[in-house]
């Protein structure tokens, strides 16, 4: 659907204050910080009034046989999910995001690419690289602090992610690359916000709210580059970026079973228990309304960019229940 009306040639003067992260020199968490993200000593004492996660983000904590249980099981259990996506995020930004910023870098999605869009993008993948080693180095911290032997494990979103891509055809695999990056940096500013609402042990909370500093400013750039993209695309390629949007929104809401089946395990909950909050997380309904609440700033780019101005696609959303055509 490449508009009559875009010159690649003139792009600059279309988007003269787009493309780039502002004071990226002085104001990256890498460039900026003053955390180290170290546990302080007195991390038991600070977890009589902290969480390693905001318990309201974990609802299987309200199960009856984890309240019974006590809080320290409910910190062990928030401990097992912050180290889960610790080590998810470090591959994420590694293999995923950092390989869909490459897409930009290199010029690789058929496209003319403005200077400040190709510079923003090295220096998000600067970004990316910082978010992956403070990421690890705490889940290290605290999986030595509660002496977990059994990660990192694979991540099921990781998997279902290189699964997707691998079966896209090969003529639209490296858009592909690009659509998972955008779905992933658009959908994890709003979730850094939230959590970084709640209080929580000062090391996690010093390294959660730098990383929101950074992911506000690429959620924006992810977005006007999608926007930029979009307006360039030849009909085939719209209609395989509508479906495809909505396959990488889903995955991204998923549940990972198999690994939060063990993490309840490991605090020895009853297996009728277990199973009971794996069948309530993984329902459909529940799916389509983590989807619905953290998809907002996925769908407004989507909105903003034009991509429901074509009725087809209101149609492919409106039936998953991600837009309303009211």
């Amino acid at each position: 659907m490449t508009s009559p009306l875009i010159d690649p040639s003139s792009d600059s003067a279309l988007w003269p204050q787009r493309f780039t992260l502002g004071e990226w020199n002085t104001r990256a968490s890498v460039r900026s910080s003053e955390y180290c993200y170290l546990l302080a000593t007195d991390i038991e004492k600070q977890l009589e009034t902290r969480y390693w996660f905001p318990p309201a983000f974990l609802p299987y904590l309200n199960h009856s046989s984890i309240k019974t249980a006590g809080r320290a099981v409910v910190h062990r259990l928030s401990a097992n999910h912050l180290v889960h996506f610790l080590d998810y995020t470090t591959l994420l930004e590694h293999r995923i995001v950092n390989r869909s910023v490459e897409t930009i870098v290199h010029s690789d999605l058929g496209i003319s690419i403005p200077k400040r869009m190709k510079t923003a993008a090295l220096q998000l993948y600067t970004d990316e690289g910082y978010h992956a080693l403070f990421s690890n180095n705490l889940a290290e911290q605290i999986a030595d602090f509660y002496g977990m032997t059994d990660r990192p494990v694979m991540p099921q979103r990781i998997i279902r992610l290189n699964a997707l891509i691998d079966g896209t055809p090969d003529r639209h695999k490296t858009l592909a690359w690009f659509l998972v990056g955008f779905v992933s940096e658009t959908i994890i500013a709003k979730e850094l916000l939230d959590v970084c609402r709640h209080t929580l042990v000062c090391s996690v909370q010093e390294m959660l709210r730098d990383h929101l500093a950074d992911e506000a400013l690429h959620s924006r750039y992810f977005s006007e580059v999608f926007h930029y993209l979009w307006v360039h695309l030849s009909c085939e390629q719209s209609t395989f970026v509508a479906k495809l949007l909505l396959e990488i929104l889903h995955i991204f809401f998923e549940i990972d079973e198999r690994w939060l089946g063990e993490s309840l395990r490991s605090a020895c909950l009853e297996e009728a228990t277990v199973a009971e909050i794996l069948t309530d997380m993984t329902s459909e309904n529940a799916h389509l309304l983590r989807v619905q609440s953290g998809a907002g700033a996925t769908l407004q780019a989507l909105k903003k960019a034009g991509l429901f101005d074509l009725p087809a696609n209101r149609q492919i959303f409106s039936k998953a229940g991600l837009f309303d055509e009211q």
